[in-house]
């Protein structure tokens, strides 16, 4: 292969992945715990399920030269991720977080400070150019991490350094990275100001009804839509009710599936996957929501944000006969 020849990808992602460490039986963290260790990060947990849909993936980020970096290199492997753009970095570690399923909710505690993906910089893209994509994806976290890594959003976000490729970023509002990265500044209105600005410049852009309200005050889905009003298309999650697409002047709700949640940890990337899988097909607004939630659906009812799925052609024949069942009972 010619080494200057453009490597085509259907999605680039890039951001910070860390080494999930959580209870193997589900239960509390205690002293007699059992581990299982999984990639975490919303980034690559879009490219991995967008893999197993049957797209093709890069994930771009950076590890630090240690056994937990090649744990989340392996598993993401074997997801169908192409994971040569990483870089492995010898004076940073990679970053840990536990999960902790309580009666109340899944808690979880970060250990990153410090961590590679926290130095990776513009410096960092030059890399990543000889990969031609169909859409670029990223999200909030991304610029929370550390200065260097909100230089490196902004760039991507902004100066398109992929020309007229799409940029789809997901609002995930982290407030505890945005607490201890905004110095004097209150963190929310750094975080709100940010996130929205980055928002619109991006083509589609996802966001929970309730991270836009605690961020801008946002009431609903309608509202969100009159502030971030510049994408293409936007995507408001609400939750166990419903998602709501805007895509020009046009609306599209379509409630969300009952599902018994195990952990909700990864619905929202799922989500994500899937709204993204039938924009990649060229699906219609009503199926790439229900691409979307048979996604989340699938990870909400799974100890991990990983789930095998089936192909998107196969999804969307479950969707229709199911749609059709539907119609069917109605008459």
């Amino acid at each position: 292969m010619n080494p200057t020849q453009p490597i085509t990808t259907d999605v680039l992602t890039i951001g910070e992945t860390m080494v999930m460490v959580t209870p193997q039986d589900g239960g509390r963290l205690d002293a007699e715990s059992s581990f299982v260790l999984r990639p975490g990060g919303a980034e690559s947990n879009v490219a991995a399920l967008l893999a197993e849909l049957g797209h093709r993936t890069h994930w771009a980020g950076a590890l630090g030269a240690d056994r937990l970096g090649d744990i989340v290199v392996t598993v993401l492997s074997g997801h169908g991720v192409d994971t040569s753009l990483v870089r492995r970095d010898p004076d940073r570690p990679t970053a840990v977080y536990f999960k902790d399923p309580t009666p109340d909710g899944t808690e979880v505690a970060y250990y990153r400070n410090g961590s590679a993906a926290a130095g990776m910089s513009i410096a960092d893209s030059a890399a990543w150019h000889r990969v031609s994509p169909r859409l670029v994806h990223l999200s909030g976290v991304l610029p929370a991490l550390s200065p260097t890594c909100a230089q490196l959003t902004r760039r991507i976000v902004l100066d398109r350094p992929w020309g007229d490729t799409p940029i789809s970023f997901d609002v995930n509002h982290r407030p505890v990275l945005w607490e201890r990265a905004s110095g004097t500044a209150d963190p929310r209105e750094r975080a709100a100001a940010t996130l929205l600005d980055l928002a619109q410049h991006s083509d589609v852009v996802f966001v929970g009804r309730d991270e836009a309200a605690a961020l801008w005050g946002t009431t609903d889905a309608k509202s969100v839509r009159a502030l971030i009003d510049k994408p293409e298309h936007l995507v408001v999650k609400d939750a166990a009710v419903e998602a709501v697409s805007f895509t020009g002047t046009s609306t599209t709700r379509v409630p969300s599936r009952r599902v018994d949640v195990v952990d909700p940890v990864g619905a929202g990337d799922a989500f994500a996957a899937g709204w993204l899988s039938g924009w990649l097909s060229g699906r219609h607004d009503t199926l790439r929501l229900r691409l979307g939630h048979y996604a989340a659906a699938q990870v909400l009812a799974s100890a991990s944000d990983l789930v095998p799925l089936p192909p998107a052609g196969e999804v969307i024949a479950l969707l229709e006969d199911e749609a059709n069942r539907v119609s069917q009972d109605s008459n």
